[in-house]
């Protein structure tokens, strides 16, 4: 088995590669990275009013920079990964900014209490996707869209039906960029701008995402996250869903596995939650999941190796899955409920159903919402997701030795 090769290039795709790059050569600030990076970023992200918008510089500066330095030195970027990768962190600014102003404006929306929600989390590639888009269609639960999680402020809860579905119309109008550049994510996971998304995609405004570290070659920031706190970038998510919430008494319904490594948080920032892990084979978890990370990097760089790929998934997912550990085995004010990825697969209608029992709701028609689901987005509909362990310089009796501490916790 030779090592993984990134996926090959449209001619539409090259062409967008191509004028990134003699747009670097003319305009060279708004593909610059690292800490000279900083007063840049901050200048687009106010709208060149200043630091002073952003509030304390301790809870978004820090970010920004190990950020910035990190997509540098590590990212081994082309230029529309440089684009990018400065647009995401002055985006996100730009987010702490509006997401203030609104607050401000709306003073009550702080206070509006919201149903306890249903989260779904557990390893990279364990069918939370599925699972997640599948509840989605429950008329009690509200999933996010991305338009909804990159600018709430733009599409609050309160607003006119009318005006809410021209703004969306407005926010999924032209291509999907990521189809364009790197057409095989839609078989490893699908998105766009119908589809519900995961909730990391509305994080960040303190400039601390894990998710970050999916899209990009980002290892120093992803150390430096290790050893942050994210009870204010939890509290920041919950506020962006106070916006959002319509006070209509559906739930949200969010996921991300990216949650598994702050579960403490979720459950401090979302008592009465009910929290669903899944759980897969561990070296699929871990090979898919490189699958994805491999797939996902190759379109903001040239050169990704699956080796070097294998062996941060691999690590990342020991960390993540041992904070889990250990936030389960804390007391909280929360549900838990483990479901096998092989029971959501092979039956999946008794196992939706038992989350609706652990989060206390009636079941609906489970057998119609899965046939609407699987008509809608069948199973391997745009192509067969492939890969192997040996792509990724991954040895399957080592992860399983490695993560051994976790698979125990499941017999």
């Amino acid at each position: 088995m030779t090592g993984w090769s990134a996926p090959v290039r449209t001619p539409e795709a090259l062409k967008a590669y191509a004028a990134a790059e003699q747009d670097r050569a003319a305009r060279p600030d708004r593909y610059r990275l690292g800490t000279d990076a900083v007063d840049i970023v901050i200048d687009r992200g106010t709208r060149g009013a200043g630091a002073g918008v952003l509030g304390e510089p301790g809870q978004w500066r820090p970010g920004v920079q190990q950020y910035l330095a990190s997509a540098e030195e590590d990212g081994r970027l082309n230029a529309l990964g440089a684009l990018t990768a400065q647009r995401t962190a002055a985006g996100r600014l730009a987010a702490r900014v509006a997401i203030a102003r609104y607050l401000h404006e709306h003073p009550a929306t702080e206070h509006r209490s919201m149903p306890a929600p249903i989260i779904i989390t557990g390893g990279w590639r364990t069918g939370t996707t599925f699972l997640f888009r599948l509840l989605g269609r429950d008329p009690r639960l509200r999933a996010p869209l991305p338009a909804e999680l990159g600018a709430p402020w733009r599409l609050p809860g309160d607003l006119d039906r009318d005006e809410r579905t021209r703004r969306l119309e407005a926010a999924a109008g032209g291509q999907y960029l990521l189809h364009v550049l790197n057409p095989t994510m839609a078989i490893v996971h699908d998105s766009g701008p119908h589809l519900p998304e995961e909730c990391v995609l509305g994080m960040g405004t303190t400039l601390r995402n894990w998710g970050f570290a999916a899209t990009t070659r980002l290892d120093s920031y992803a150390t430096w996250l290790a050893g942050q706190n994210f009870a204010d970038e939890y509290a920041q998510h919950r506020r962006m869903l106070q916006i959002l919430d319509a006070g209509d008494g559906r739930r949200w319904i969010l996921k991300a596995p990216a949650h598994t490594a702050e579960l403490r948080h979720v459950a401090a920032t979302y008592p009465g939650a009910c929290i669903v892990q899944l759980h897969r084979d561990i070296v699929e978890t871990v090979t898919s999941g490189a699958s994805l990370f491999a797939t996902y990097r190759s379109t903001y760089s040239d050169h990704v190796d699956g080796a070097d790929v294998g062996r941060f998934q691999t690590a990342q997912t020991e960390l993540w899955l041992r904070r889990a550990v250990a936030a389960r085995a804390a007391e909280t004010d929360v549900t838990w409920l483990d479901v096998r990825y092989t029971d959501l697969v092979a039956d999946p209608e008794p196992t939706v159903r038992r989350i609706y029992a652990a989060a206390q709701m009636e079941p609906p028609d489970i057998a119609g919402m899965l046939a609407e689901h699987h008509r809608a987005q069948p199973r391997d509909g745009k192509g067969k997701h492939r890969y192997q362990p040996e792509e990724f310089g991954i040895v399957p009796g080592e992860v399983r030795e490695r993560l051994r501490f976790y698979t125990e916790t499941l017999e």
